[in-house]
């Protein structure tokens, strides 16, 4: 049997969306990738290859305006209510995987600054930090994928982990600073690439709230626990 006009608009629909979720999909590997491999370079203190981490930053942003513009063709169609949460929460997703990318790109910039300083010991704190940073990131993308509000959830509780991991590394190079002077410049540029892993995981978190948000419409999301206590270090 031919399909009629509505089912062909219906089909043609469904097929932009699953085109959209697959670029926003995409978008957050290279992301996640990015993250991963900004990290590595830290580890082996290459400036070669943070140079092309740098420079891989510009197709994520170029994939997230490509998400921008289907998102709009989505939005001229007339979505229902729930279409409507799903067209919000990818302009939001894609925003902070974008972002995401771009903190990746920062910590490979700082790893080129820190190389020219003697090794720390603290970059395994980093490393630390990072890998939990790198999960929150592939969990998250993973309960978008599935529409798993509760997964997502559990990516938003364990933001506290992470900030708690942040809060340590920030006070132990503090304290390293006080005690060596020498130290004052490499464990700088070391708490502004922590900083940056934290606000990664903050943007996970973000991308979880609008899970909970495409699920559950706008029922309030249960409190969650905030560990980063670096404003309050005396």
């Amino acid at each position: 049997m031919s399909l009629q006009p509505h089912d062909h608009i219906v089909k043609s629909y469904d097929e932009e969306r699953q085109r959209l979720l697959g670029e926003i999909l995409r978008m957050g590997e290279m992301s996640a990738a990015q993250l991963e491999a900004a990290l590595d370079v830290v580890e082996r203190r290459d400036d070669k290859a943070a140079e092309r981490i740098i420079g891989n930053d510009d197709a994520i942003d170029t994939l997230e305006k490509e998400v921008s513009h289907d998102v709009m063709k989505l939005a001229l169609r007339g979505p229902m209510a729930r279409d409507l949460r799903e067209i919000l929460a990818a302009l939001r997703v894609s925003s902070d995987i974008e972002r995401i990318g771009d903190y990746a790109a920062n910590v490979a910039k700082r790893s080129t600054a820190l190389n020219q300083s003697p090794p720390l010991p603290h970059t395994r704190g980093l490393n630390v930090l990072g890998q939990l940073a790198v999960s929150q990131v592939r969990d998250v993308l993973e309960a978008y994928r599935d529409n798993d509000a509760e997964a997502a959830q559990r990516v938003r509780d364990r933001d506290a982990e992470l900030d708690a991991l942040y809060t340590g590394l920030f006070r132990e190079l503090l304290t390293y600073m006080m005690e060596d002077a020498r130290s004052i410049t490499p464990c700088t540029h070391l708490l502004f690439m922590a900083k940056n892993l934290e606000r990664i995981g903050d943007h996970a978190t973000n991308i979880a709230e609008n899970i909970w948000f495409l699920v559950h419409g706008d029922d309030a999301l249960p409190p969650r626990e905030k560990r980063d206590e670096t404003n309050t270090v005396s």
